[in-house]
C-alpha cells in the first residue's frame, strides 16, 4: 500500500484521530490498524507530525511521549509480517532511544506539572492552509489550586458547549461575550480566535486561575489583540459597571457563557444574583451554561432558584457525541451535560 501518494480515506482518518488524541493527552489512544502501522510512509508521517523535534510548537510532557512511543513501536513491530520488505522507522527508534536515555521526573512530580494540551475543533471548517482549527492551553490536569478551584483543567462540559457553539456560530459571531468561571479559558479562546466574537471578557473567581488565563491567551497568539481580556470576577459582588453608559468593564455584553457553575449548591444564589445584575444592565442578554448532571437534585435546586428570582431555564436537545465517533475534541460522554438557556421571564 503506497500511502505517500494515495493515502486511503481510512488511513487518513485513523492517522488524524490518533494525532489529535495524542496532542490532547488522552490516556486511552486509538492506535491505527496494523495494515497502516507497518507501512514505511505511514510511519514517516507519524514521526513528522508528532515526534520530530520540530513536529509541534507545544509538545506533550516527556513521560507521556515516552509511554505513547513505546506502545506505538511495539505495535509496529507486531504488525510487520515480512521484515525483508517492511521495518520499523529509524526516526521513530531514534526518538525512542533519546527519550529512554533522558532523565525523567517521577510520576508523582510529573502529575503535578502543567502541560500543553491542544484541542482540535473538528466541527469547524479547515483554514485556508487546510489546517483544522485548534485551541492550545497550559493545564494542570491533576491539580486543584490552593483555594480548591477546579479551574486548572478543561472539563467535559466546556468541550460539549464548545461543540454546540461551533455548530451554532451565529450565537457568537459579532457578539460581545462574558465567560463566567472560565477556568482555563477554553470557551473564551474559542470565541475570540475562531467564532468571530467582537469582544470576549474571560473571568474567574480565583486569582490563580486568572493568571493561567493570561498565559493561555498568549499561547493562542491573542496577546496583542484588543478583542479579549481577563479579570477576576466574584459572583454576587458588585459588577465593574458604568451606569452612565450601561457598560461592563467598558463593554456591552450580548452573551454570557459558563460551564460547571453549579457544582456546589452553596454557590447558586451568588451566581443567580450575578445573572440578575447582568440582566438589569443588558435586558437582551443571552445566558448559556453547560451543567453536568452529577446530581439531579443539585440541578433542580438551580432551576428552582432561577424561577424564584424570575429566570426560566430551557434545556437544549443538543446531544453529546458518542466517544467512538468523536474526532476532536475528545471527552467522556458518560455523564449527561445539560446545555441551558437562562432568560428573565
Amino acid at each position: 500500500m503506497a500511502i505517500k501518494d494515495e493515502l486511503s480515506l481510512g488511513a487518513w482518518k485513523q492517522l488524524n484521530r490518533f494525532c489529535r488524541q495524542y496532542l490532547q493527552l488522552q490516556s486511552d489512544l486509538t492506535y491505527p490498524d496494523e495494515q497502516y502501522l507497518a507501512d514505511e510512509e505511514f510511519q514517516a508521517t507519524l514521526h513528522k507530525t508528532l515526534f520530530a523535534d520540530d513536529a509541534t510548537q507545544h509538545p506533550p510532557p516527556q513521560r507521556y511521549r515516552l509511554r505513547v512511543l513505546k506502545e506505538l513501536t511495539e505495535r509496529i513491530e507486531h504488525s510487520i509480517l515480512d521484515w525483508d520488505k517492511q521495518g520499523l522507522s529509524d526516526d521513530l527508534m531514534s526518538c525512542l532511544a533519546t527519550l529512554l536515555a533522558s532523565p525523567l521526573q517521577s510520576e508523582t512530580a510529573s502529575a503535578q506539572q502543567k502541560a500543553y494540551v491542544t484541542y482540535t475543533l473538528s466541527s469547524l471548517p479547515a483554514a485556508t492552509n487546510n489546517v483544522t482549527p485548534t485551541v492550545t492551553l497550559l493545564e494542570a490536569r491533576n491539580v486543584v489550586a490552593s483555594a480548591g478551584t477546579t479551574g486548572l483543567r478543561t472539563w467535559e462540559a466546556a468541550l460539549h458547549l464548545g461543540n454546540f457553539l461551533c455548530q451554532s456560530p451565529e450565537l457568537i459571531h459579532g457578539k460581545s461575550v462574558l465567560d463566567l468561571g472560565a477556568g482555563t479559558g477554553y470557551l473564551s479562546l474559542l470565541c475570540a480566535k475562531h467564532l468571530g466574537a467582537s469582544y470576549t471578557l474571560v473571568t474567574d473567581g480565583s486569582s490563580d486561575v486568572v493568571e493561567g488565563l493570561i498565559t493561555n491567551v498568549y499561547l493562542n497568539d491573542l496577546q496583542e489583540s484588543n478583542l479579549i481580556s481577563a479579570s477576576q470576577l466574584i459572583w454576587g459582588q458588585a459588577l465593574p459597571t458604568d451606569e452612565s453608559n450601561r457598560t461592563f468593564s467598558g463593554h456591552t455584553i450580548d452573551v454570557v457563557l459558563g460551564t460547571d457553575l453549579i457544582y456546589y449548591e452553596s454557590g447558586i444564589p451568588a451566581l443567580i444574583a450575578t445573572f440578575g445584575d447582568l440582566a438589569d444592565l443588558f435586558p437582551d442578554i443571552i445566558i448559556i451554561i453547560a451543567a453536568p448532571i452529577r446530581n439531579e437534585q443539585t440541578f433542580q435546586t438551580f432551576v428552582d432558584a432561577c424561577a424564584k428570582e424570575g429566570f426560566s431555564v430551557k434545556v437544549s436537545e443538543f446531544e453529546m457525541i458518542p466517544k467512538d465517533e468523536q474526532q476532536g475534541p475528545f471527552y467522556s460522554a458518560s455523564t449527561d451535560v445539560n446545555l441551558c438557556f437562562v432568560s428573565r421571564t
